[in-house]
């Protein structure tokens, strides 16, 4: 009688173990599931709702970055004569001949 009164504790002892260690495992999942569908949602972005802006996804504010990126570069090379550059390179036309430099009195 004692015998079987230790196996059924050892069985019962064991299988509680199991669903402990399988609740362990589940709340882990959910934890890894949760954190991948919030990449998702950044990564694709999230539409407008009512008083919550609308938030782009990756892709989308990578192709903003690149058109920045482009409108900056644009400034630093002499293209047209409207950028930065050109600007800065009339500028120093006129001084050169306004202004001697050091040296050459």
């Amino acid at each position: 009688m004692i015998g079987s009164v230790d196996a059924w504790l050892a069985i019962g002892v064991s299988g509680l173990a199991i669903c402990a260690g399988i609740a362990a495992l589940a709340r882990w999942m959910r934890k890894i599931a949760r954190s991948f569908a919030d990449f998702m949602d950044d990564w694709h972005g999230e539409p407008g709702r009512p008083g919550v802006p609308a938030r782009p996804g990756v892709m989308e504010r990578l192709s903003q970055i690149d058109h920045r990126v482009g409108v900056v570069e644009h400034e630093l090379h002499p293209n047209s004569g409207a950028s930065v550059r050109d600007a800065l390179d009339r500028v120093d036309r006129r001084t050169r001949h306004a202004i001697p430099a050091p040296g050459e009195d």
